[in-house]
């Protein structure tokens, strides 16, 4: 049994088809099915079962897959550790950014990375905050950027940017003059929300349950202008961050703070006790200058060696 095929197996399980995974990893089906019965008979267990039309894994299927897990992880470990002797300063670092954070916070720090290490590639994921905290979890993503509060068991991390979240309305809706909002003053409205994918969504919908309501959705994206645009012409309210509220068009929009507030607090995470890469490391440093200048409030330090 290889690498290749602990690779191939850990894709099938995690999606639950032979197909898939030949999809994701630009293989053939056959290929697929060859190297599991390959593992199997090797092993001499049955690793699958089919249930519908899906196919779950076997007691045995659940054991390899905890053991393949970890030995994946010690061998991208072990290939990393090597590359940097080989590779000096440069590397790759594969990064996961929520749309909205991206846009506010990275263009003008991936911009100053390049420059001063052009050695070093960055690989940019658009996920939503949810999706980039599982990837960084499984070591499929280097580093991400969630919103606080991240599991401290799995994760170190710094905070840049706490904001809050501000109410967005038409000119036309009855609130729009306000000064203030309480959050329960906006449970017959309708609300315009993240996808599900984005931990906000799930903040929203918290914070308006704490205030004895359920928000009703009309609509949800992954885009925050698009977003913004559908508030401006009074097809739903929406709740956005401060930073992004800065450069909507006032004569179109009305933001107004909220009671109580909701905080909106960007980190990026990296897995804890995790090996990190010379490059993961001076992103790290490098973006944590820029977006703190130089005022760290990390859960946990980063060296970044020598520059």
């Amino acid at each position: 049994m290889d690498i290749r095929q602990l690779h191939y197996f850990l894709e099938v399980a995690r999606r639950q088809s032979f197909t898939k995974a030949a999809q994701a990893l630009y293989v053939s089906q056959p290929t697929i099915s060859k190297t599991i019965k390959t593992i199997e008979d090797e092993l001499g267990v049955v690793l699958f079962e089919r249930s519908g039309k899906r196919i779950v894994l076997t007691d045995a299927g659940e054991i390899l897959l905890a053991q393949a897990q970890q030995m994946v992880r010690t061998f991208d470990d072990m290939t990393a550790r090597l590359g940097e002797l080989t590779e000096a300063k440069s590397g790759r670092i594969r990064i996961g950014l929520p749309p909205m954070v991206g846009v506010s916070f990275f263009p003008g720090v991936i911009g100053g990375f390049r420059e001063r290490y052009p050695n070093i590639a960055l690989q940019l994921f658009e996920y939503g905050a949810k999706r980039v905290e599982a990837e960084v979890a499984e070591g499929k993503l280097d580093i991400g950027v969630t919103l606080l509060p991240a599991d401290p068991e799995r994760f170190e991390s710094f905070c840049f940017g706490k904001q809050r979240l501000l109410l967005v309305v038409s000119p036309a809706h009855r609130l729009a003059g306000r000064d203030a909002v309480r959050l329960a003053e906006l449970s017959e409205d309708r609300f315009l929300l993240f996808h599900e994918d984005f931990v906000l969504h799930d903040r929203i919908i918290d914070a308006c349950e704490r205030e004895g309501f359920l928000p009703q959705a009309v609509y949800k994206s992954t885009q925050w202008d698009l977003i913004s645009e559908l508030a401006a012409v009074d097809l739903g309210i929406a709740l956005l961050p401060e930073r992004i509220c800065r450069d909507l068009d006032r004569s179109r929009l009305r933001v107004i703070p909220t009671e109580p507030a909701i905080p909106w607090a960007p980190a990026m995470i990296w897995r804890r006790n995790a090996y990190l890469s010379y490059a993961a490391r001076v992103w790290l440093a490098f973006a944590r200058e820029l977006l703190e200048g130089g005022n760290s409030a990390a859960t946990g330090g980063v060296s970044p060696g020598p520059d």
